[in-house]
């Protein structure tokens, strides 16, 4: 019988989990709309192109930025607030909106070709 009740419980436990991550996933709001022109002005403009590159390659102080695209949650929590030496850029100095345009925009570029594609980088 114990092991019953403790059956039980483990399956209620695991039962409630489960609704409190779907109610989670419900709620959470789908990221504004971006604009990637917008974006791309904004890119320039706060000056991410000076860590991150005109591309988003990365290289100096900032990481590439493409080529895989970070998921957008994990960009804004980035953005907002930065692990690393990048400043923080709080809702303050850039709204939701203009964070969906700059990730909008970082979308946009194309992928780095293969290396295997570049023919001086075969031999």
């Amino acid at each position: 019988m114990g092991g019953t009740v403790f059956h039980r419980v483990l399956t209620l436990g695991a039962g409630i989990a489960a609704g409190l991550l779907v109610a989670n996933l419900a709620f959470a709001q789908a990221p504004p709309r971006g604009n990637a022109a917008t974006g791309k002005t904004l890119y320039e403009g706060v000056g991410c192109f000076q860590c991150h590159g005109f591309a988003g390659q990365g290289g100096g102080a900032g990481p590439k930025l493409v080529d895989p695209v970070t998921p957008y949650e994990a960009f804004v929590v980035q953005l907002r607030t930065p692990r690393q030496v990048m400043p923080p850029y709080t809702a303050r100095v850039l709204t939701d909106q203009q964070a969906a345009d700059i990730y909008a925009h970082l979308l946009t570029i194309p992928k780095s070709p293969d290396a295997a594609s570049i023919p001086m980088l075969r031999n």
